[in-house]
């Protein structure tokens, strides 16, 4: 969803015009090297996380949002960190207080926050529009990078009007199915808090240990969408034996792909590469979306798709550049 044209690091403080004769010296910021395994995470990123859009809709066919979405989260957060105890030892899994309570702070804005809303307004609206709502996530981090005092880049705010405008053509047309006002507010709302839980955790004491970051965040935002579906009242009329065998594979496929491996990599990515660089996977998503509509839904790819999905490559495109740059 997660999920800008900024960079995780914090920037050099601007020149002034008062004295430095007693102010200390300003540590140069590390420049984060776009190296192959950032590209082999992108890539994973781009493809698995495009694809779950297709998967949630099969999931809420006979699944409720809030408690599939939890037991995904919850599962994989679990499967993980056995992962991780199991090949670094359990002192991997170790974090401070502060470390936790980022952590947890993280996953409650990722996870019920940004995906749980999506999945929840998948049951409104089609998969194909949710894709392509998520596409202001670059621009909800751009507002967030001027409003703490960081100037974004003229290539990175020309890459996100680009992106924006690709998106504008895309929706041109409409999208086939009913299309509820409920549901695009509520994608909306989930792309402004997984902006803000992408932003916030490269400027928060998150774990050394970007695996065991993400662990921490899946268990507990997990547990926390599955109190909001109880809370909800989902579980009431819940038959498991009515849930479809393609809703259990396609929660299977989320469980394994869309968290346990592409979640992963956005986590670690988020703390190895310029987030205006990660937050790309917005745009890449929706075409990802559109393509698998069109080869596994036999979809109609129509001009304003393929003219739409041009923009917004070229879109991710410039900012990439702007980023090898910088």
């Amino acid at each position: 969803m997660t999920s800008p044209a900024v960079d995780p690091a914090p920037e050099a403080p601007p020149a002034t015009t008062e004295p430095r004769t007693e102010a200390p010296a300003t540590p140069a910021v590390p420049v984060r090297r776009i190296t192959g395994a950032v590209w082999a995470a992108l890539g994973i990123v781009y493809v698995v996380w495009g694809s779950t859009y297709l998967g949630i809709r099969i999931v809420v066919e006979t699944m409720p949002p809030f408690l599939s979405s939890g037991a995904r989260f919850v599962t994989a957060g679990l499967l993980l960190a056995g992962i991780i105890a199991w090949r670094q030892g359990p002192a991997a899994l170790k974090v401070n207080r502060r470390q936790l309570g980022s952590a947890v702070l993280v996953g409650l804005l990722l996870i019920p926050g940004g995906n749980g809303l999506v999945v929840l307004a998948e049951t409104s609206i089609p998969s194909g529009l949710a894709a392509l709502l998520i596409s202001v996530v670059p621009a909800w981090v751009v507002v967030m990078k001027a409003a703490t005092g960081q100037r974004p880049s003229a290539g990175g705010v020309a890459g996100v009007l680009l992106g924006l405008a690709g998106l504008a053509v895309l929706t041109l047309p409409g999208l086939s199915g009913d299309v509820k006002v409920v549901g695009v507010v509520l994608v909306v709302v989930a792309t402004l808090m997984w902006s803000v839980g992408s932003f916030s955790s490269a400027r928060l004491p998150m774990p050394a240990n970007p695996f065991t970051a993400s662990a921490y965040e899946m268990v507990v935002g997990g547990l926390a969408g599955v109190a909001i579906g109880l809370v909800r009242g989902e579980q009431h009329g819940l038959d498991l034996a009515e849930i479809s065998t393609r809703s259990w594979a396609a929660l299977a496929y989320l469980i394994v792909f869309g968290s346990l491996l592409a979640f992963t990599a956005y986590a670690w990515l988020l703390q190895a590469a310029p987030l205006s660089l990660v937050a790309t996977y917005a745009y890449v998503n929706p075409v990802v979306a559109v393509a698998l509509g069109a080869l596994v839904l036999n979809e109609a790819l129509s001009w304003p798709i393929v003219l739409g999905g041009a923009i917004v490559v070229g879109g991710v495109c410039l900012i990439v550049s702007t980023e090898r740059r910088g």
